[in-house]
């Protein structure tokens, strides 16, 4: 009986313990990348069990003891232990290189990040794949300290303006953007997909791209695939739609009549409006033109990777319509991508990239006066869309009182026909041979060529007597329409050959030095430039210049050249490279570079730069610091030359137009275009940069720069006077060198990361620019330069000027409105002053109001922008949100037409009736007064923080996908540019031509539309 009951009571404690194990599965894969990884070893933690993950990253472990914690192994990544758990667990594994041993392109070659001695910004894969933007732009936006981006416009395929710290010169302001080595001009041509990584570079080490670095240099890599990996296929689509940010309040029908008759009334005037009370609401125009748009997006990857090659292809199509006029004002953009990597022989290496895009473009009248927008804004509330039978025929604007160029704005978006496409493409090929084990040679040649063809049809239009968009008689049997066809071809190409000694000697001394030249040639080249009139047809499909009855050659008619630019520039340069233990750094750079745009005494010029760095926690007293990880000090200097102006300013040119006198008649030819000057020469930039990097308790990244940029020999358009002939068509003044720029400020970024479990990580950033901008010199005289543009007559509305930010606002000064006329009296004399009119103060004090009287009022350029960054994963979820605020910007308000019978924004409500009633906003009156001149009146603080992007997605489990033959699938909704708060009263605080000088000029911003889209991520 005993023995019995021995064996049950062993029997029955052995089902208990067998009762208590417990099975694991769950598949692993890379963090970064989502690939699953085979041949990852799994161990049992204190034993030597274990298993591997399959071909598909799968592993299963079976009776495992409740408390067994399991470490995850795999070459090249980071050892992790996981406590099991009874059902799934997934687990992803970290490249081992930690963020200080990453490699950062630094140009011609790479670096470790802890080892770079500039001002390098690094936007890595990680970002971007946690970022999932829409917009390259949104990748930088608020997560680089110094880099500004503001769109130029809303409107569908609008490119943005970039500047790193700061307006640095009055030409073109725009970086040096490289896509895989090879340059373009807008960053709205790349697929965000695509990329591997964004490097900045923001200082004097930018000098070893020479001239067109000058503004700071954007580095992009593309995906290119890893050797060895088997196909893979990533497919992300989105869909959504678009609205507009905002509308302007505007008087509805029966405030605009009662004001139209207060303002006529007011002068003595007739009143216009007899039965107000009939009117009503009215209409908003903004509600007519402003519709709810449609984006999408479908996007795909193929990569794959042998023992010596790699390849990877994409393919991606865009269709966006514009939230203003729907499909006239569309764009589509094709893009196609290949990546070509593959070693020859042992020492023998090429690599390649070529890239094709076609796009299509479709827009509307936008940011000037006679706008859409801006018709939509001064276009009479008490007038309905259409009129007639069915309503079928859009109603006219009055023939008076509202100004020549405000029109039916419907009709307007009807009667647009225009569109341009783009087929362009880039390569870039090279070879690297490595020999005598130190040395290697690499030459590359790159290249782009675009062709952009556009076509325009202008139907026979009529909105309205006197009104200068009208086109032909509608009641005369002439056909007055037109069809205009053009195509112009743009070329350019880059040839690279340098030679690189790198040793580490004893890991003590690392030397790297660098040897080359480079060529560079950019052309423009005018294919076909034809006019038609009487076009046969009806869209601009089916009209056609040979159809029309007659035409003419643009080109031959003006005797302009084929060829309308042509720049050359032609370089050596060198750079050496030392550190000592990874602890002093050292870097040199010497480029010569010589350009096609100065003449010959003043061709070529000498551009050096230098950065030193010491990492300080390299050093006994910090080496095992807990506290202080990383702590490294760098400081830059160099000088840079800028060349972009136009080809060939030293010599005289016969472009412009002649009219000369023969036998009492005529006759058509060529003259003289623009002035020559033979001296002009490089324009000099000289970046100062001192920063600090730092890492704290292995989870805070701090770095802080302080930069100076000097501006010297400023190119700049010369005033001249008319008497010198500049005013004939086709000439203009010359280039010439006479301005310095001052930028200085301080950069500062930290960044946190925590993984409190294996089911929440999350990270915060935040990141702030100061900026001072100081125009130092102007001109041979210190005059000022001037931009005209403001109201019905363009007024001069903003200068540049020593001792001011370049661009800044200068008009009038108001101090109030007047209430009574004995404060009329009692100030300085001011033509057509009366009570309830603004008053501008008398700042010389002479008694007087006149020109002399204005000051500075403002400017466009931000003295502080700020970027915040949040995100977290739980489980299967990931949320990510960031927002940018620029604070201290000011921007002019000039879409208010201000004629007697515009309609007027609902703030005009507040406007002066009497003594007391308002001391802001002046009367209304359709007499002559002062308030239409430029004062800060019409200058609004444009200060605003935005909350740029916010998104939220779910990754489905990957044990079951796996199933479906998907290594992840992963759905998302985000919302951008979901508000904005801000004081300025226009659509869009961002408003900016992108000019260094007349920036910062609203006339009815087309607004940055607010997106809401729904996206799919799935890899195969």
């Amino acid at each position: 009986m005993g023995k019995h009951i021995t064996l049950f009571l062993l029997v029955f404690m052995g089902f208990c313990a067998s009762a208590q194990t417990i099975n694991t599965t769950g598949i692993v894969k890379d963090a970064a990348s989502g690939d699953v990884l085979p041949g990852v070893s799994i161990i049992i933690k204190g034993s030597t069990n274990g298993t591997q993950t399959d071909f598909d990253g799968l592993y299963t472990l079976s009776n495992l003891q409740p408390n067994a914690v399991l470490v995850f192994r795999y070459l090249g990544y980071k050892q992790k232990e996981v406590s099991a758990k009874n059902g799934v667990l997934n687990v992803t594994l970290e490249i081992e290189a930690q963020s200080l041993d990453e490699i950062v392109l630094i140009g011609y070659g790479s670096q470790r990040k802890k080892e770079t001695t500039g001002a390098v910004s690094v936007v890595s894969s990680q970002t971007i794949e946690d970022l999932k933007p829409t917009r390259i732009e949104q990748a930088l936006q608020g997560q680089v300290a110094g880099v500004n981006i503001t769109p130029t416009s809303g409107a569908p395929g609008a490119g943005s303006s970039i500047r790193i710290r700061g307006t640095s010169t009055n030409g073109d302001n725009q970086p040096l953007i490289l896509v895989d080595g090879n340059r373009i001009e807008d960053l709205s041509v790349l697929n965000p997909s695509d990329i591997e990584s964004i490097n900045i570079l923001k200082d004097a080490t930018a000098g070893i791209y020479g001239v067109l670095a000058a503004n700071g240099v954007i580095i992009i890599t593309t995906k290119s695939g890893r050797k060895n990996t088997d196909l893979k296929v990533v497919l992300n689509s989105y869909t959504g739609l678009q609205n507009t940010t905002r509308e302007i309040p505007l008087l509805n029908a029966t405030e605009y009549a009662l004001l139209a008759n207060e303002a006529h009334g007011a002068n003595g005037e007739a009143l216009p409006f007899t039965n107000i009370a009939a009117l009503g609401q009215g209409t908003d125009w903004q509600d007519e033109v402003f519709q709810t748009a449609s984006i999408s997006n479908t996007d795909i990857t193929i990569s794959k990777g042998t023992e010596k090659s790699t390849y990877s292809f994409g393919a991606s199509y865009l269709d966006q319509d514009g939230i203003v006029g729907g499909g006239k004002s569309n764009f589509n953009r094709l893009t196609a991508r290949f990546n070509f990597n593959t070693d020859l022989f042992k020492n023998l290496k090429f690599t390649s990239s070529s890239v094709y895009m076609n796009t299509n473009r479709k827009g509307l009248s936008e940011n000037t006066l006679g706008s859409v927008l801006f018709n939509a804004l001064n276009m009479p509330s008490n007038l309905t869309p259409r009129v007639g039978p069915a309503n079928v025929q859009y109603t006219l604007a009055p023939n008076s009182g509202v100004g020549i160029e405000v029109i039916n704005p419907l009709a307007q978006i009807e009667d647009s026909y225009n569109k341009a496409w783009v087929n362009k493409f880039s390569g870039s090929y090279g070879l690297n041979y490595s020999f005598l084990e130190h040395f290697s040679v690499e030459s590359r040649i790159q290249f782009n060529e675009a062709k952009v063809t556009s076509k325009v049809y202008t139907p026979e239009v009529f909105y309205g007597n006197s009104k200068v968009f009208n086109n032909g008689d509608l009641e005369d049997d002439i056909n007055n329409s037109g069809v205009f066809e053009g195509e112009q071809t743009y070329r350019d190409y880059t040839f690279d050959a340098f030679i690189k000694y790198e040793q580490n000697i004893n890991d003590i001394h690392d030397i790297k030095l660098l040897l080359g030249t480079s060529v560079y040639r950019s052309q423009g080249i005018n294919n076909v430039s034809l006019t038609g009139f009487g076009a046969n047809g009806n869209s601009l499909s089916n009209v056609n210049v040979d159809e029309a009855d007659s035409f003419q050659d643009n080109l031959e008619l003006s005797n302009a050249p084929r060829q309308f630019f042509d720049d050359r520039l032609l370089s050596y340069f060198s750079r050496l490279q030392y550190n000592y233990k990874s602890k002093y750094l050292f870097s040199a750079v010497l480029r010569r570079d010589g350009s096609s745009n100065f003449g010959p005494e003043n061709k070529f010029g000498f551009f050096p730069s230098g950065s030193l760095g010491w990492v300080a926690s390299e050093e006994r007293f910090l080496k095992d610091s807990d506290v202080i990880n990383f702590l490294k000090f760098r400081a830059s200097y160099g000088i840079i030359g800028n060349a972009r102006i136009g080809s060939f300013g030293f010599v005289s040119t016969m472009s412009g137009e002649g009219v000369y006198v023969f036998d009492d008649a005529l006759a058509f030819g060529s003259a003289e275009g623009t002035l020559a000057n033979p001296q002009v020469r490089w324009e000099k930039q000289k970046p100062l940069d001192f920063g600090v990097d730092m890492k704290l308790f292995n989870k805070i990244d701090i770095t802080a720069d302080y930069f100076s940029k000097t501006t010297e020999d400023l190119l700049i358009r010369a005033e001249v006077s008319g008497i010198l002939g500049v005013s004939a068509p086709g000439s203009g003044v010359p280039t010439i060198n006479a301005g310095t720029i001052l930028n200085e400020g301080l950069e500062f970024s930290i960044a946190y990361k925590e993984r409190v479990s294996d089911d929440f990580k999350f990270a915060v950033s935040y990141n702030f620019t100061t900026l001072k901008n100081e125009v130092l010199k102007v001109n041979l005289n210190d005059d000022p330069l001037t931009v005209t543009g403001f109201g019905l007559g363009g007024q001069e509305f903003a200068r540049m000027e020593v001792g001011l930010p370049i661009g800044y606002f200068y008009g009038y000064q108001t101090a109030g409105i007047f209430q009574t006329q004995a404060e009329v009296d009692a100030h300085a004399s001011q033509t057509n002053a009366n009570p309830g009119d603004l008053r501008f103060a008398d700042l010389n004090g002479d008694g007087e109001i006149t020109p002399e009287d204005r000051t500075n009022l403002g400017d466009p350029i931000p003295e502080l922008t700020m970027g915040m960054n949040f995100g977290f994963d739980y489980k299967s979820f990931d949320f990510i949100m960031y927002a940018f605020a620029s604070l201290g910007n000011d921007i002019v308000r000039n879409y208010e037409r201000n004629l007697a019978l515009t309609n007027r924004p609902a703030y005009f409500l507040d406007r002066w009736t009497g003594p007391g009633t308002s001391n802001t906003f002046p009367r209304v009156t359709t007499g002559a007064t002062g308030n239409t001149l430029f004062s800060d009146f019409y200058v609004e603080d444009g200060s605003f923080v935005r909350l740029q992007n916010v998104q939220v997605g779910y990754s489905f489990n990957a044990i079951n996908t796996t199933k479906l033959g998907v290594d992840k699938l992963r759905l998302y909704l985000s919302a951008s540019n979901l508000f904005t708060l801000t004081k300025y009263k226009g659509y869009d605080p961002t408003a900016s031509n992108g000019n260094p000088l007349g920036g910062g000029l609203d006339n009815g911003f087309y607004p940055t539309p607010k997106t809401f889209l729904l996206g799919l991520n799935v890899n195969f």
